[in-house]
Protein backbone atom coordinates (compact mmCIF):
# COMPACT_ATOMS: atom_id res chain seq x y z
CA UNK A 1 0.00 0.00 0.00
CA UNK A 2 1.70 3.53 -0.84
CA UNK A 3 2.07 5.98 1.56
CA UNK A 4 -1.04 8.17 1.85
CA UNK A 5 1.02 11.72 2.88
CA UNK A 6 2.67 11.58 -0.58
CA UNK A 7 -1.50 11.26 -2.18
CA UNK A 8 -3.31 14.78 -2.75
CA UNK A 9 -6.52 15.04 -4.72
CA UNK A 10 -6.81 17.26 -7.64
CA UNK A 11 -8.38 20.20 -5.36
CA UNK A 12 -5.57 20.52 -3.25
CA UNK A 13 -4.00 24.03 -3.94
CA UNK A 14 -0.48 24.91 -4.93
CA UNK A 15 -0.18 26.31 -1.34
CA UNK A 16 -1.06 22.76 0.39
CA UNK A 17 1.09 21.16 -2.02
CA UNK A 18 3.79 23.13 -1.49
CA UNK A 19 3.72 22.34 2.40
CA UNK A 20 3.06 18.39 1.63
CA UNK A 21 6.30 18.70 -0.44
CA UNK A 22 7.56 20.46 2.68
CA UNK A 23 5.99 17.66 4.98
CA UNK A 24 7.33 14.86 3.88
CA UNK A 25 10.41 15.65 2.06
CA UNK A 26 9.94 12.93 -0.77
CA UNK A 27 10.55 15.33 -3.68
CA UNK A 28 7.09 14.75 -5.24
CA UNK A 29 3.38 14.12 -5.16
CA UNK A 30 0.82 11.39 -6.79
CA UNK A 31 -2.52 13.36 -7.43
CA UNK A 32 -4.94 10.82 -7.40
CA UNK A 33 -9.05 10.86 -8.17
CA UNK A 34 -10.13 7.92 -6.09
CA UNK A 35 -7.72 4.99 -7.10
CA UNK A 36 -6.15 6.25 -10.31
CA UNK A 37 -3.12 8.66 -10.97
CA UNK A 38 -4.00 11.83 -12.93
CA UNK A 39 -0.76 13.26 -12.50
CA UNK A 40 2.76 13.87 -10.64
CA UNK A 41 3.67 17.16 -9.38
CA UNK A 42 7.05 18.11 -7.85
CA UNK A 43 8.41 21.12 -6.12
CA UNK A 44 9.72 22.20 -9.58
CA UNK A 45 6.35 22.24 -11.03
CA UNK A 46 4.71 24.32 -8.32
CA UNK A 47 7.71 26.32 -8.66
CA UNK A 48 7.20 27.32 -12.59
CA UNK A 49 3.40 27.68 -11.91
CA UNK A 50 4.17 30.83 -9.86
CA UNK A 51 6.44 31.92 -12.02
CA UNK A 52 3.77 31.81 -14.61
CA UNK A 53 1.65 34.14 -12.35
CA UNK A 54 -0.34 30.89 -10.84
CA UNK A 55 -1.94 31.60 -7.30
CA UNK A 56 -1.16 29.50 -4.36
CA UNK A 57 -4.42 29.31 -3.99
CA UNK A 58 -4.75 27.65 -7.72
CA UNK A 59 -6.12 23.67 -7.47
CA UNK A 60 -3.16 21.41 -9.29
CA UNK A 61 -5.83 20.16 -11.55
CA UNK A 62 -5.70 23.73 -13.49
CA UNK A 63 -1.85 23.71 -13.68
CA UNK A 64 -0.87 22.45 -17.21
CA UNK A 65 -0.76 18.94 -17.40
CA UNK A 66 0.72 15.81 -19.29
CA UNK A 67 0.16 12.28 -19.28
CA UNK A 68 2.70 10.85 -16.38
CA UNK A 69 5.53 8.81 -16.66
CA UNK A 70 4.69 5.40 -15.20
CA UNK A 71 6.52 2.20 -14.49
CA UNK A 72 4.04 -1.59 -14.41
CA UNK A 73 3.46 -3.22 -11.60
CA UNK A 74 5.48 -5.94 -12.52
CA UNK A 75 8.54 -4.06 -13.58
CA UNK A 76 12.09 -4.67 -11.67
CA UNK A 77 13.60 -2.21 -9.66
CA UNK A 78 16.42 -1.89 -12.75
CA UNK A 79 13.56 -1.43 -15.43
CA UNK A 80 12.50 1.47 -12.82
CA UNK A 81 16.08 2.79 -12.18
CA UNK A 82 16.23 3.01 -16.40
CA UNK A 83 12.97 4.56 -16.98
CA UNK A 84 14.26 7.41 -13.93
CA UNK A 85 17.45 7.68 -15.97
CA UNK A 86 15.52 8.05 -19.65
CA UNK A 87 13.52 10.28 -18.43
CA UNK A 88 15.70 12.07 -15.93
CA UNK A 89 12.91 11.69 -13.32
CA UNK A 90 14.18 11.38 -9.08
CA UNK A 91 10.77 9.47 -8.55
CA UNK A 92 8.46 7.61 -10.15
CA UNK A 93 4.93 5.98 -9.88
CA UNK A 94 3.84 2.30 -9.97
CA UNK A 95 0.38 1.55 -11.91
CA UNK A 96 -1.91 -1.83 -12.23
CA UNK A 97 -4.88 -1.91 -14.46
CA UNK A 98 -6.62 1.06 -14.89
CA UNK A 99 -3.85 3.29 -13.72
CA UNK A 100 -4.74 2.58 -10.19
CA UNK A 101 -1.39 3.75 -8.52
CA UNK A 102 0.15 1.13 -6.54
CA UNK A 103 3.27 2.43 -5.09
CA UNK A 104 5.79 5.69 -5.94
CA UNK A 105 9.59 4.64 -5.73
CA UNK A 106 11.97 7.20 -5.40
CA UNK A 107 15.50 7.43 -7.02
CA UNK A 108 17.41 7.25 -3.85
CA UNK A 109 15.96 4.56 -2.60
CA UNK A 110 16.69 2.16 -5.64
CA UNK A 111 20.34 3.70 -5.27
CA UNK A 112 20.70 2.33 -1.60
CA UNK A 113 19.62 -1.28 -1.92
CA UNK A 114 19.53 -3.19 1.34
CA UNK A 115 20.70 -6.50 1.20
CA UNK A 116 19.78 -9.72 2.58
CA UNK A 117 22.84 -10.80 4.41
CA UNK A 118 25.61 -8.60 3.43
CA UNK A 119 29.26 -9.28 4.87
CA UNK A 120 30.33 -7.58 7.86
CA UNK A 121 33.97 -7.06 7.73
CA UNK A 122 36.19 -5.18 10.47
CA UNK A 123 40.02 -4.50 11.57
CA UNK A 124 40.47 -7.85 13.06
CA UNK A 125 40.58 -9.37 9.77
CA UNK A 126 42.71 -6.90 8.23
CA UNK A 127 45.61 -7.69 10.95
CA UNK A 128 45.70 -11.03 10.16
CA UNK A 129 45.32 -10.64 5.97
CA UNK A 130 48.54 -7.98 6.21
CA UNK A 131 50.43 -10.82 7.90
CA UNK A 132 49.74 -12.91 5.32
CA UNK A 133 51.14 -10.60 2.57
CA UNK A 134 54.09 -9.65 5.12
CA UNK A 135 55.22 -13.37 5.67
CA UNK A 136 54.29 -14.41 1.59
CA UNK A 137 52.31 -17.34 2.93
CA UNK A 138 49.61 -16.49 0.08
CA UNK A 139 49.29 -19.85 -1.48
CA UNK A 140 46.96 -22.73 0.06
CA UNK A 141 47.55 -23.76 3.57
CA UNK A 142 49.94 -21.78 5.85
CA UNK A 143 50.06 -20.87 9.94
CA UNK A 144 46.40 -18.80 9.32
CA UNK A 145 44.29 -22.23 8.13
CA UNK A 146 46.23 -24.21 11.26
CA UNK A 147 45.53 -21.33 13.86
CA UNK A 148 42.14 -21.04 12.22
CA UNK A 149 41.04 -24.95 12.76
CA UNK A 150 42.67 -24.56 16.09
CA UNK A 151 40.28 -21.38 17.50
CA UNK A 152 37.32 -22.84 15.55
CA UNK A 153 37.56 -26.70 17.46
CA UNK A 154 37.80 -24.75 20.51
CA UNK A 155 35.08 -22.28 20.13
CA UNK A 156 32.81 -24.69 19.40
CA UNK A 157 33.96 -27.72 21.89
CA UNK A 158 34.84 -29.99 19.32
CA UNK A 159 38.59 -31.76 19.22
CA UNK A 160 39.85 -31.40 15.74
CA UNK A 161 39.17 -29.51 12.37
CA UNK A 162 39.62 -29.39 8.90
CA UNK A 163 39.69 -26.14 6.72
CA UNK A 164 38.14 -26.53 3.64
CA UNK A 165 37.29 -24.43 0.51
CA UNK A 166 33.27 -24.46 1.07
CA UNK A 167 30.82 -26.18 3.15
CA UNK A 168 29.67 -28.35 0.38
CA UNK A 169 33.44 -29.56 0.32
CA UNK A 170 33.04 -30.55 4.10
CA UNK A 171 29.79 -32.27 3.59
CA UNK A 172 31.52 -34.29 0.10
CA UNK A 173 34.67 -35.01 2.45
CA UNK A 174 32.07 -35.99 5.47
CA UNK A 175 30.37 -38.22 3.81
CA UNK A 176 33.21 -40.25 2.15
CA UNK A 177 35.11 -40.40 5.71
CA UNK A 178 31.56 -42.12 6.91
CA UNK A 179 31.93 -44.94 4.12
CA UNK A 180 29.06 -43.30 1.81
CA UNK A 181 29.66 -45.70 -1.71
CA UNK A 182 28.00 -45.29 -4.74
CA UNK A 183 24.88 -47.28 -4.29
CA UNK A 184 24.43 -46.61 -0.73
CA UNK A 185 21.21 -44.36 0.93
CA UNK A 186 21.73 -40.89 2.37
CA UNK A 187 18.84 -39.37 4.69
CA UNK A 188 18.82 -35.65 4.32
CA UNK A 189 16.64 -32.67 5.72
CA UNK A 190 14.04 -31.70 2.92
CA UNK A 191 14.34 -28.32 3.70
CA UNK A 192 17.48 -27.08 3.30
CA UNK A 193 20.23 -25.30 0.23
CA UNK A 194 21.15 -27.53 -2.47
CA UNK A 195 24.56 -27.82 -1.16
CA UNK A 196 23.43 -30.00 1.92
CA UNK A 197 22.49 -32.82 -0.84
CA UNK A 198 24.87 -32.42 -3.96
CA UNK A 199 27.57 -34.32 -2.18
CA UNK A 200 25.28 -37.54 -1.81
CA UNK A 201 25.06 -37.68 -5.35
CA UNK A 202 28.60 -36.68 -6.34
CA UNK A 203 29.41 -39.82 -4.25
CA UNK A 204 26.71 -41.64 -6.34
CA UNK A 205 24.53 -42.32 -3.27
CA UNK A 206 20.61 -42.29 -3.41
CA UNK A 207 19.08 -39.31 -1.26
CA UNK A 208 16.01 -39.96 1.31
CA UNK A 209 14.33 -36.48 2.38
CA UNK A 210 12.77 -35.99 5.44
CA UNK A 211 10.40 -33.38 6.45
CA UNK A 212 10.67 -30.79 9.23
CA UNK A 213 8.83 -30.13 12.13
CA UNK A 214 7.20 -26.62 12.94
CA UNK A 215 8.39 -26.29 16.20
CA UNK A 216 11.91 -25.89 14.90
CA UNK A 217 11.58 -26.00 11.37
CA UNK A 218 14.23 -28.65 11.19
CA UNK A 219 14.27 -32.53 10.65
CA UNK A 220 11.36 -33.80 12.00
CA UNK A 221 11.52 -37.00 14.99
CA UNK A 222 8.44 -38.62 13.73
CA UNK A 223 9.56 -38.08 10.10
CA UNK A 224 12.52 -39.86 10.29
CA UNK A 225 11.28 -42.82 12.59
CA UNK A 226 9.02 -43.09 9.70
CA UNK A 227 12.04 -43.39 7.16
CA UNK A 228 14.11 -45.55 9.06
CA UNK A 229 10.89 -48.29 9.57
CA UNK A 230 10.54 -48.28 5.62
CA UNK A 231 14.05 -48.59 5.14
CA UNK A 232 14.68 -51.27 7.82
CA UNK A 233 11.69 -53.13 6.05
CA UNK A 234 13.28 -52.67 2.70
CA UNK A 235 16.55 -53.43 3.48
CA UNK A 236 18.15 -50.14 2.89
CA UNK A 237 19.48 -48.60 5.96
CA UNK A 238 21.56 -45.53 5.53
CA UNK A 239 24.86 -45.15 5.60
CA UNK A 240 24.46 -41.76 7.36
CA UNK A 241 21.94 -39.33 8.53
CA UNK A 242 22.45 -35.45 7.07
CA UNK A 243 21.06 -33.50 9.68
CA UNK A 244 20.38 -29.32 8.72
CA UNK A 245 20.44 -26.55 11.40
CA UNK A 246 18.32 -24.45 9.67
CA UNK A 247 18.27 -19.98 9.62
CA UNK A 248 21.02 -20.17 12.70
CA UNK A 249 18.93 -22.31 14.57
CA UNK A 250 19.84 -26.74 15.79
CA UNK A 251 17.55 -29.11 15.07
CA UNK A 252 16.00 -31.31 17.91
CA UNK A 253 19.06 -33.51 18.60
CA UNK A 254 17.90 -34.86 22.00
CA UNK A 255 15.12 -36.58 19.74
CA UNK A 256 16.95 -37.49 16.62
CA UNK A 257 20.03 -38.63 17.61
CA UNK A 258 18.59 -41.73 19.61
CA UNK A 259 16.97 -42.84 16.86
CA UNK A 260 20.02 -43.05 14.55
CA UNK A 261 21.54 -44.94 17.60
CA UNK A 262 19.18 -47.54 18.11
CA UNK A 263 19.75 -48.48 14.09
CA UNK A 264 23.58 -47.82 14.57
CA UNK A 265 23.72 -45.21 11.86
CA UNK A 266 26.15 -42.15 12.39
CA UNK A 267 24.65 -38.40 12.07
CA UNK A 268 26.43 -35.83 9.71
CA UNK A 269 25.79 -32.42 11.27
CA UNK A 270 25.33 -29.68 8.86
CA UNK A 271 25.42 -26.43 10.59
CA UNK A 272 26.64 -24.60 7.61
CA UNK A 273 23.76 -21.97 8.58
CA UNK A 274 24.01 -22.26 12.89
CA UNK A 275 27.57 -21.43 13.70
CA UNK A 276 26.87 -19.61 17.17
CA UNK A 277 24.13 -21.36 18.00
CA UNK A 278 23.55 -23.08 21.22
CA UNK A 279 21.29 -26.29 21.88
CA UNK A 280 20.56 -27.24 25.39
CA UNK A 281 24.10 -24.92 26.31
CA UNK A 282 25.97 -26.81 23.45
CA UNK A 283 27.31 -25.34 20.01
CA UNK A 284 25.56 -26.85 17.34
CA UNK A 285 27.35 -28.64 15.05
CA UNK A 286 28.77 -30.45 17.63
CA UNK A 287 26.46 -33.32 17.91
CA UNK A 288 27.39 -35.91 15.09
CA UNK A 289 30.06 -37.67 14.50
CA UNK A 290 31.08 -34.88 11.87
CA UNK A 291 29.89 -31.18 12.07
CA UNK A 292 30.27 -29.14 8.89
CA UNK A 293 30.18 -25.11 8.76
CA UNK A 294 30.13 -22.63 5.85
CA UNK A 295 31.97 -19.30 5.70
CA UNK A 296 30.28 -18.17 2.90
CA UNK A 297 29.90 -14.58 2.17
CA UNK A 298 26.26 -14.51 3.36
CA UNK A 299 26.66 -16.22 6.89
CA UNK A 300 27.18 -15.00 10.15
CA UNK A 301 31.13 -14.76 9.07
CA UNK A 302 32.95 -15.35 6.60
CA UNK A 303 35.97 -15.83 4.37
CA UNK A 304 34.46 -14.67 1.25
CA UNK A 305 34.61 -18.40 0.91
CA UNK A 306 35.15 -21.39 3.03
CA UNK A 307 34.14 -24.24 5.36
CA UNK A 308 34.93 -26.17 7.95
CA UNK A 309 34.46 -29.67 8.95
CA UNK A 310 35.15 -30.85 12.71
CA UNK A 311 35.32 -33.71 14.30
CA UNK A 312 36.41 -35.44 18.38
CA UNK A 313 38.31 -37.80 16.43
CA UNK A 314 41.47 -37.06 15.44
CA UNK A 315 42.20 -39.27 12.56
CA UNK A 316 39.04 -38.26 11.08
CA UNK A 317 40.11 -34.93 10.32
CA UNK A 318 43.46 -36.18 9.63
CA UNK A 319 41.78 -37.90 6.86
CA UNK A 320 39.77 -35.05 5.78
CA UNK A 321 42.96 -32.62 5.10
CA UNK A 322 44.86 -35.60 3.30
CA UNK A 323 41.76 -36.05 0.52
CA UNK A 324 41.20 -32.16 0.37
CA UNK A 325 45.14 -31.98 -0.21
CA UNK A 326 44.36 -34.30 -3.30
CA UNK A 327 44.81 -36.79 -1.18
CA UNK A 328 48.86 -36.94 -1.43
CA UNK A 329 51.09 -39.29 0.43
CA UNK A 330 53.81 -38.33 2.43
CA UNK A 331 56.70 -39.04 0.01
CA UNK A 332 59.10 -37.00 -0.91
CA UNK A 333 57.96 -36.40 -4.37
CA UNK A 334 54.02 -36.59 -5.91
CA UNK A 335 52.74 -39.70 -4.85
CA UNK A 336 49.18 -41.07 -5.03
CA UNK A 337 46.84 -44.05 -4.49
CA UNK A 338 43.15 -42.72 -3.89
CA UNK A 339 41.50 -40.08 -5.40
CA UNK A 340 41.82 -36.72 -3.46
CA UNK A 341 40.00 -32.97 -4.16
CA UNK A 342 41.65 -29.58 -4.65
CA UNK A 343 39.27 -28.69 -1.10
CA UNK A 344 41.94 -26.75 1.23
CA UNK A 345 41.63 -23.03 2.15
CA UNK A 346 44.32 -20.90 1.41
CA UNK A 347 46.15 -18.82 4.05
CA UNK A 348 45.33 -15.88 3.33
CA UNK A 349 41.14 -16.59 3.32
CA UNK A 350 41.97 -18.55 7.03
CA UNK A 351 43.35 -14.88 8.28
CA UNK A 352 39.86 -13.42 7.86
CA UNK A 353 38.35 -16.40 9.35
CA UNK A 354 40.56 -16.09 12.17
CA UNK A 355 39.55 -12.35 12.58
CA UNK A 356 36.16 -13.39 11.91
CA UNK A 357 35.74 -15.59 14.96
CA UNK A 358 36.97 -13.13 17.24
CA UNK A 359 33.76 -11.35 16.95
CA UNK A 360 31.14 -14.11 16.44
CA UNK A 361 29.81 -13.77 19.62
CA UNK A 362 28.84 -9.97 18.89
CA UNK A 363 27.77 -11.10 15.36
CA UNK A 364 24.80 -12.98 16.86
CA UNK A 365 23.86 -10.75 19.38
CA UNK A 366 23.67 -7.99 16.88
CA UNK A 367 21.63 -10.72 14.43
CA UNK A 368 19.16 -11.52 17.70
CA UNK A 369 18.67 -7.78 17.84
CA UNK A 370 17.57 -7.60 14.33
CA UNK A 371 14.74 -10.14 15.08
CA UNK A 372 13.80 -8.41 18.05
CA UNK A 373 13.33 -5.21 16.77
CA UNK A 374 11.42 -6.77 13.41
CA UNK A 375 9.33 -8.20 15.93
CA UNK A 376 8.37 -5.39 18.12
CA UNK A 377 8.04 -3.13 15.06
CA UNK A 378 5.55 -5.50 13.52
CA UNK A 379 3.88 -7.24 16.68
CA UNK A 380 0.34 -5.80 15.35
CA UNK A 381 0.80 -7.12 11.94
CA UNK A 382 -1.58 -10.23 12.02
CA UNK A 383 -0.86 -12.30 9.14
CA UNK A 384 3.28 -12.82 10.62
CA UNK A 385 4.01 -15.98 12.60
CA UNK A 386 7.81 -15.81 13.45
CA UNK A 387 9.88 -18.83 13.06
CA UNK A 388 9.89 -20.40 16.57
CA UNK A 389 12.79 -20.41 19.06
CA UNK A 390 11.91 -23.58 21.45
CA UNK A 391 12.81 -23.43 25.06
CA UNK A 392 17.09 -24.54 25.67
CA UNK A 393 17.58 -22.97 22.17
CA UNK A 394 19.61 -19.82 21.67
CA UNK A 395 19.00 -19.44 17.24
CA UNK A 396 21.39 -16.94 16.15
CA UNK A 397 18.65 -15.20 13.84
CA UNK A 398 21.65 -15.72 11.00
CA UNK A 399 18.26 -15.12 8.92
CA UNK A 400 14.54 -13.48 10.13
CA UNK A 401 11.97 -15.51 8.91
CA UNK A 402 8.49 -15.62 9.05
CA UNK A 403 5.26 -17.55 7.53
CA UNK A 404 2.10 -15.35 6.41
CA UNK A 405 -0.98 -17.29 7.79
CA UNK A 406 -3.87 -17.52 6.07
CA UNK A 407 -5.18 -19.02 2.79
CA UNK A 408 -3.32 -18.67 -0.76
CA UNK A 409 -0.25 -18.03 0.96
CA UNK A 410 2.35 -18.88 -1.80
CA UNK A 411 0.72 -15.99 -4.28
CA UNK A 412 1.13 -13.29 -1.45
CA UNK A 413 4.15 -14.50 -0.11
CA UNK A 414 5.25 -13.46 -3.67
CA UNK A 415 3.15 -10.29 -4.00
CA UNK A 416 5.52 -8.57 -0.88
CA UNK A 417 8.74 -9.92 -2.10
CA UNK A 418 7.35 -8.27 -5.39
CA UNK A 419 6.76 -5.13 -3.32
CA UNK A 420 9.82 -4.76 -1.09
CA UNK A 421 12.05 -5.36 -4.21
CA UNK A 422 10.62 -2.43 -5.95
CA UNK A 423 11.76 -0.56 -3.25
CA UNK A 424 15.25 -2.30 -3.70
CA UNK A 425 15.23 -4.57 -0.88
CA UNK A 426 16.53 -8.07 -0.67
CA UNK A 427 14.03 -10.54 0.76
CA UNK A 428 13.58 -14.16 -0.30
CA UNK A 429 10.98 -16.97 -0.07
CA UNK A 430 12.36 -19.80 2.60
CA UNK A 431 14.15 -22.51 0.75
CA UNK A 432 12.33 -24.64 -1.60
CA UNK A 433 12.47 -28.43 0.06
CA UNK A 434 14.59 -30.73 -2.05
CA UNK A 435 11.43 -33.32 -2.51
CA UNK A 436 9.90 -30.78 -4.48
CA UNK A 437 12.91 -30.12 -6.97
CA UNK A 438 12.87 -30.72 -10.29
CA UNK A 439 16.55 -32.44 -9.49
CA UNK A 440 15.16 -34.81 -7.31
CA UNK A 441 12.27 -36.05 -8.44
CA UNK A 442 11.30 -39.76 -7.24
CA UNK A 443 13.73 -39.61 -4.79
CA UNK A 444 11.49 -41.51 -1.50
CA UNK A 445 10.08 -38.73 0.52
CA UNK A 446 8.70 -38.83 4.57
CA UNK A 447 6.46 -36.31 5.69
CA UNK A 448 6.43 -35.31 9.56
CA UNK A 449 2.14 -36.10 9.27
CA UNK A 450 -0.61 -35.98 6.68
CA UNK A 451 0.45 -32.25 6.71
CA UNK A 452 3.41 -31.67 4.57
CA UNK A 453 5.46 -28.82 6.56
CA UNK A 454 8.30 -28.25 4.49
CA UNK A 455 6.29 -27.65 1.56
CA UNK A 456 3.72 -25.00 3.76
CA UNK A 457 6.31 -23.66 4.99
CA UNK A 458 7.56 -22.39 1.38
CA UNK A 459 4.54 -21.22 0.25
CA UNK A 460 4.15 -19.11 3.59
CA UNK A 461 7.87 -18.05 4.28
CA UNK A 462 9.66 -15.57 3.82
CA UNK A 463 13.18 -14.40 5.07
CA UNK A 464 14.27 -10.58 6.01
CA UNK A 465 17.03 -8.57 5.60
CA UNK A 466 18.89 -9.63 8.26
CA UNK A 467 22.87 -8.79 8.42
CA UNK A 468 24.76 -7.66 11.22
CA UNK A 469 26.04 -4.54 10.12
CA UNK A 470 22.31 -3.40 9.18
CA UNK A 471 21.51 0.04 10.47
CA UNK A 472 18.84 1.38 12.04
CA UNK A 473 17.63 3.16 8.98
CA UNK A 474 17.56 0.87 7.08
CA UNK A 475 15.57 -1.79 8.63
CA UNK A 476 13.08 1.18 9.54
CA UNK A 477 12.75 1.44 6.11
CA UNK A 478 12.17 -2.58 5.66
CA UNK A 479 9.82 -2.44 8.18
CA UNK A 480 7.58 0.45 6.88
CA UNK A 481 7.63 -1.07 3.54
CA UNK A 482 7.14 -4.26 4.92
CA UNK A 483 3.97 -2.71 6.56
CA UNK A 484 2.50 -1.04 3.45
CA UNK A 485 3.04 -4.74 1.69
CA UNK A 486 1.12 -6.29 4.56
CA UNK A 487 -1.84 -3.42 3.98
CA UNK A 488 -2.22 -4.45 0.94
CA UNK A 489 -1.98 -7.97 1.77
CA UNK A 490 -5.18 -7.44 3.77
CA UNK A 491 -6.87 -5.25 1.25
CA UNK A 492 -6.81 -7.68 -1.34
CA UNK A 493 -8.40 -10.23 1.08
CA UNK A 494 -11.50 -7.96 1.52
Amino acid sequence: MINQEICVPPQTTVLQALARLDATGFGALAVIDGPRLVRVVTDGDLRRATLAGRQPSTPLSELPSHEPICAAEGDSAARLMELMNQHVFDHIPVVGADRRLIDFISRRELSQRIWLSSPHLGDEETAFVEDAFRTNWIAPLGPHVDGFERELAAHVGVGHAAAVSSGTAAIHLALLLLGVKPGDTVFCSSLTFVGSCNPIMYCGAQPVFIDSDRETWNMSPAALEHAFEWAKKEGRLPRCVIVVNLYGQSADMDALLPICERYGVPVLEDAAESLGALYKGRASGSFGVIGVYSFNGNKIITTSGGGMLVANEAAVAERARKLATQAREPAPHYEHVEVGFNYRMSNVLAGIGRGQLRVLEQRVEQRREVFETYRRELADQPQINWMPEPEGYRSTRWLTCFTLQGPGAAKRRDAVLKSLERHSIEARPVWKPMHLQPLFRGAPYFPHSADDVGASLFEAGICLPSGSNLTAEQQGRVVDQLRRALAEDRRAAT
